[in-house]
């Protein structure tokens, strides 16, 4: 039994065996809700829609113009036909009402003989209050049905295909990342006409749609619609759309639990491979499970520190991982990752020979620095130090996020990405962990930092091009832009301050490296004061 009635279906009742459809016959699909007998010229306020009127014709006997008033009234309030009884008051239907009827695909239809309108009613009335009862039944046997797929199912289309085989109608389901699937599937050109329809033409004409949204825990996770050119959707296929929409819903929630289950217990596992909990039969076996054909030579953790992620750029760090696999995969390394706060983790195993590792990864972080417009993700990068043995990772590990505090505090950021290239920096961040970093950079710069306080001077930025230059007066006055004599003028003054012997093999290290540490100092509190800000 069909969950809707249509002008057709009671057109092969009884008492409607002697009639023609002069008129509307592309409309004979109309659903048909209720059966009323009209009497009245004005009905716009009196009628829901959807209703079959019967009429002897009385009230617009030899009126023409409100006979046309009527036919409009009824098309503007969706009514689904007339039926007129041709033999008493109406003998004749003006060409302008049937052309009327047939642009709006009404159906005009015509009684030839008299009939008993209120057996007609009473015949209809019974029919669609029987199918309401069916409809009911109907409903609660496609819910159970469903809910006992849902135990068994695989994969989300097995629902899609059962709404489709049970209404006959198009399904499409369009998920908040704008991925579409279509039950039954359609041609390219056909997908763009249906979506343009269903955006720009919904329930125009002879196409129908309805759509439901399916939200996930509060939040807009796809929408489920289904259209027709064949008939109009109904309330009943209102009802099964919302419960198959109430199906996926819970089958999305149960494979994102699943998953999200699966992703936390292998993200716990590899915190502790990191921590070095996990001992090497363990992280053999593992790799075994999950990388089968990877043998190992070694490995390494690169950490990639990323703008803060907001909803929105959650697709980008999707972008950002997929970017990631790709440029590393070509370089000859599988990795595993772990996503913290704004940090991506990554375990990378080593295919090739250990003798290149550091080229590769250097010409990973290239490319992946090249395609940063495309991405749309700022990122910091550490590598840690190399380990042969993977039950070492968690050194590398703790000199990846030394590189990454390190680089928050130079000026430069990320110029160095790799632990053994910070050399003196990682002296100097050792220091300021168990001493007083200032009081010994006071030590050696302060009349120069004071200088420059009191009288808006350059010394510290003539010193440090001065010692980077070798000491070499020509280039240091051609790096600062200054000429000769504004150079000694300082020189002269930095060694008033810093003493004679300020350039002195031994005492010059030590200044540079002290000016390395100023700077270090200076990154920090600028870091301390931005996240007192933010707070």
């Amino acid at each position: 039994m069909k969950s809707y009635i249509t002008v057709e279906d009671i057109l092969q009742r009884k008492h409607f065996e002697n009639i023609d459809v002069i008129a509307g016959s592309e409309g004979l699909n109309r659903i048909v809700k209720w059966v009323h007998v009209v009497e009245v010229t004005n009905i716009r306020n009196l009628l829901n829609g959807n209703e079959l009127i019967l009429s002897t014709g009385i009230v617009w006997k030899g009126d023409r113009e409100q006979f046309i008033s009527l036919i409009e009234q009824l098309i503007e309030i969706e009514a689904a036909g007339l039926c007129l009884e041709m033999v008493t008051y109406t003998s004749l239907i003006p060409q302008e009402i049937i052309d009327i009827a047939n642009r709006f695909h009404f159906p005009l239809i015509i009684f030839q003989k008299e009939v008993p309108f209120v057996e007609i009613t009473q015949d209809i009335h019974s029919l669609l209050i029987n199918r309401q009862y069916q409809m009911t039944a109907d409903l609660e046997k496609y819910s159970q049905v469903l809910n006992k797929k849902l135990l068994t199912i695989e994969h989300y289309s097995e629902i899609l295909k059962f709404i489709q085989k049970y209404l006959h109608v198009q399904v499409i389901l369009e998920f908040s990342n704008k991925e579409i699937q279509f039950i039954p599937e359609v041609i390219e050109l056909k997908r763009r006409a249906l979506l343009e329809m269903v955006e720009n033409k919904e329930g125009i004409g002879s196409f129908s749609t309805i759509r439901t949204p399916i939200h996930l825990m509060g939040d807009h996770f796809a929408e489920l619609m289904i259209t027709s050119n064949e008939r109009s959707l109904s309330e009943y296929d209102q009802l099964i759309l919302d419960r198959t929409a109430t199906a996926l819903a819970q089958f999305f929630l149960r494979e994102l639990y699943v998953e999200e289950k699966r992703r936390v217990e292998e993200t716990e596992w590899l915190k502790r491979w990191l921590k070095g909990d996990e001992s090497e039969e363990s992280i053999y076996d593992y790799l075994a499970y999950h990388m089968p054909a990877v043998k190992s030579k070694g490995a390494l953790v690169c950490i990639c520190k990323l703008e803060a992620l907001d909803y929105y750029s959650k697709i980008d760090l999707t972008y950002f991982k997929l970017y990631f696999r790709t440029i590393f995969e070509q370089q000859g390394f599988s990795f595993f990752s772990i996503e913290e706060r704004n940090t991506l983790v990554c375990i990378m195993i080593n295919e090739r020979s250990s003798a290149t590792w550091k080229k590769r990864m250097k010409e990973g972080i290239r490319r992946l620095k090249k395609s940063q417009a495309q991405i749309k993700l700022k990122q910091m990068i550490g590598v840690g130090k190399y380990e042969v043995e993977l039950t070492r990772i968690h050194k590398s590990y703790e000199t990846a996020l030394e590189t990454i505090r390190i680089q928050e505090r130079r000026p430069d950021h990320s110029e160095q990405h790799f632990y053994d290239d910070l050399h003196i920096f990682r002296f100097i961040h050792l220091l300021h962990r168990h001493s007083d970093l200032r009081e010994t950079v006071l030590e050696y710069l302060e009349p120069v930092i004071t200088y420059d306080q009191k009288n808006n001077g350059k010394l510290m930025e003539t010193l440090k091009a001065y010692l980077a230059c070798n000491g070499s007066k020509q280039e240091t006055a051609k790096q600062l832009f200054i000429v000769r004599q504004t150079l000694y003028h300082r020189l002269e003054r930095l060694e008033k301050l810093l003493g004679n012997d300020f350039m002195d093999q031994e005492k010059r290290v030590a200044i540079e490296m002290m000016i390395l540490s100023n700077e270090f100092l200076s990154a920090l509190k600028q870091e301390k004061n931005a996240n007192r800000e933010a707070y």
